[in-house]
């Protein structure tokens, strides 16, 4: 089986829990940045896991534009769904619902946060004081669920 992994991220905590689903999947993969490459042939991929951070309530965009121009394809693949951020209880389901089209979400094999990160050296100024008035965090935090990513790994793997 094939498997493409595409994410969206900012600040780089996509990326990194990418690639450490990626080590956790016994399959072939292929590991993309949706803000590098927007032309994927999904005819290519048995499963596709798309995910991303949350900031302010909404996934980036690439995301966003990479399922809608994609969405009768991505149907008829095994999907699973990812986010990443600070959110918490449900907030988490609520996110999840308005940033997947809901017959994706329904299609998915998994759907988890996998937690996310404040890196404050990768902040611009106006982030770094809603971070800091917002969630009250003045240092950078890292708090990525790794015990989520194995167990989206696991639910794939079956």
């Amino acid at each position: 089986m094939k498997t493409l992994i595409a994410y969206g991220t900012k600040h780089g905590c996509s990326q990194k829990c990418a690639m450490e689903l990626s080590r956790e999947l016994k399959d072939k993969i292929e590991i993309v940045n949706l803000r590098d490459k927007i032309n994927i042939d999904l005819s290519k991929y048995d499963r596709v896991v798309l995910g991303g951070s949350v900031y302010i309530g909404r996934i980036q965009k690439e995301v966003t534009d990479f399922i809608s121009g994609n969405l009768e394809e991505l149907l008829k693949k095994e999907i699973g769904l990812f986010i990443c951020g600070m959110q918490e209880n449900d907030m988490i389901k609520k996110e999840i619902n308005e940033n997947f089209p809901a017959e994706l979400i329904n299609k998915a094999k998994t759907v988890k946060h996998f937690g996310g990160e404040f890196n404050f050296n990768k902040m611009n100024f106006m982030e770094k004081v809603i971070v800091k008035k917002v969630s009250k965090v003045t240092s950078d935090k890292s708090d990525i669920l790794h015990d989520n990513i194995k167990k989206f790994a696991m639910d794939l793997n079956s």
